[in-house]
């Protein structure tokens, strides 16, 4: 059974919060502060930069308010780009979103919960792709069961995953620190690569766009997706600079830069060696918490596809579940076909997603810019929410993601093709979508001429 009314407003900003943070807490905090050390000259840069991720983070997320509150639409990023720059430059984002962004998140989310569950029951040579199968395919059977289901249980995640962030916190500070946080302050021992770590600390704070696909479900659709963005935000922010000072008192900088798995290291300080599987079981919940996350999310684009092109048009099928049954099940049939291919060739599995970062940055930036376009276009238009500092802060945000988008080109080099590449082939789906709709002209243009003549 399907519902003909689409998206219905059933989720409260407490709800936004937790999946803002649930999608947001991934396994990044637990391995990328040891990458980000390794590319600052101090400490005093090291927290900088993770302060200067948060903010940009904001700053974003205050013109993604604007635009969501405004325009609300559970096409998000799509509906936003298709009223500003029309439906088929937005198809190329929906394109790209659906077949390496989205897709490619939840697979490495997945094959991450995998490695984690093999420590604890290994299932063979292959035993973290098999975990990584049967975490896509239990969480989409979840998401299929209805909204009001998936976001309970993702509430309840969500809070045991931010009870693991605080025990994470608590063994970094119940270690005899090796130096005095003034003494790691005044140590500056070579410049900081500022390009290169900012990659990495926006690459975990990533994930907080996603909330601009629930504009159309938020009860409190006025200050909703404000309040959300912020709470959620904030939250993240203060905990990854507690997680990261607690880090710096047990392992200190270099010993954080050194560290393979900072945080698995500061917890084995903390309890000894059996606590392993205690830490384990804290990045399984996150890897699942973010999945379940990213497939609500990554759902509406595809819809919004389907409400737009004919071709596509069962995509856009709203399920009385409250949501995209259809475009549910493609997600995570393509999600298992990427990690069946990992399992072959990993390699090319990483290149492809790690290098989706270029393509990614530039439609940020376009979504900046549509801010300013449809502040031009419809200036009339009643905003519930407008960003602070206009134009300011949203051409700061522009400038901020053409930075990254340069940095993630400079940083992966030729494999930035591989997403460009993959991007192009959108144009196949799109032309068929043409020719059926020239076709459909044509055939009714002959029907009308028919009718006229008899």
């Amino acid at each position: 059974m399907h519902s003909s009314d689409g998206p219905r407003p059933t989720l409260s900003t407490f709800d936004a919060v937790c999946l803002i943070l649930g999608t947001v807490i991934g396994a990044g905090i637990f391995k990328a502060p040891s990458v980000v050390a390794g590319h600052v000259g101090g400490v005093s840069d090291f927290l900088l930069v993770w302060i200067l991720g948060g903010l940009i983070s904001i700053g974003g997320a205050l013109c993604y308010a604007e635009l969501a509150s405004s325009h609300p639409s559970a096409g998000g990023e799509y509906h936003f780009l298709s009223r500003a720059f029309g439906k088929h430059l937005a198809f190329f984002y929906a394109w790209a979103r659906s077949t390496v962004i989205i897709t490619g998140s939840i697979a490495i989310l997945a094959i991450t919960l995998g490695d984690y569950m093999s420590t604890i029951l290994s299932l063979g040579p292959y035993s973290s792709y098999l975990w990584a199968l049967m975490a896509i395919a239990a969480v989409s059977a979840l998401n299929l069961l209805g909204i009001r289901e998936s976001t309970r249980v993702h509430n309840a995640m969500t809070v045991l995953e931010v009870l693991g962030i605080v025990a994470i916190v608590y063994a970094g500070f119940s270690v005899n620190g090796i130096n005095s946080l003034e003494e790691l302050l005044a140590r500056q021992s070579r410049p900081t690569e500022y390009g290169l770590a900012m990659v990495f600390v926006l690459l975990t704070f990533g994930g907080w766009n996603e909330v601009s696909y629930l504009s159309a479900e938020m009860r409190d659709k006025r200050r909703g997706i404000s309040r959300a963005l912020l709470w959620g935000l904030g939250g993240v922010t203060l905990l990854y600079l507690m997680a990261n000072l607690a880090y710096l008192h047990a392992l200190g900088l270099t010993g954080m830069a050194q560290s393979n798995a900072v945080a698995s290291d500061v917890f084995t300080l903390a309890f000894g060696k059996g606590s392993a599987m205690v830490f384990s079981v804290i990045v399984i919940l996150s890897c699942l918490n973010s999945l379940n996350a990213t497939m609500i999310f990554g759902a509406r684009s595809a819809f919004a596809v389907g409400q737009d092109f004919r071709s596509f048009a069962w995509l856009g099928r709203w399920h009385s579940s409250g949501h995209p049954r259809n475009s549910l099940l493609v997600q995570a049939a393509v999600a298992l076909a990427v990690v069946g291919l990992a399992t072959v060739t990993r390699q090319g599995f990483e290149t492809v997603v790690e290098f989706t970062a270029p393509v990614f940055w530039s439609f940020i930036l376009l979504v900046g810019v549509a801010l300013i376009v449809l502040r031009r276009r419809h200036p009339g238009l009643h905003r519930p929410f407008k960003v602070p500092l206009y134009p300011w802060l949203p051409l700061g945000f522009i400038a901020v993601t053409g930075w990254m988008l340069w940095s993630s080109l400079v940083y992966t080099g030729l494999g930035a093709l591989v997403g460009v590449a993959v991007l192009c082939l959108g144009l196949i789906p799109l032309g068929w979508d043409a020719l059926g709709q020239r076709s459909g002209r044509i055939e009714t243009q002959g029907i009308k001429g028919r009718s006229s003549e008899a």
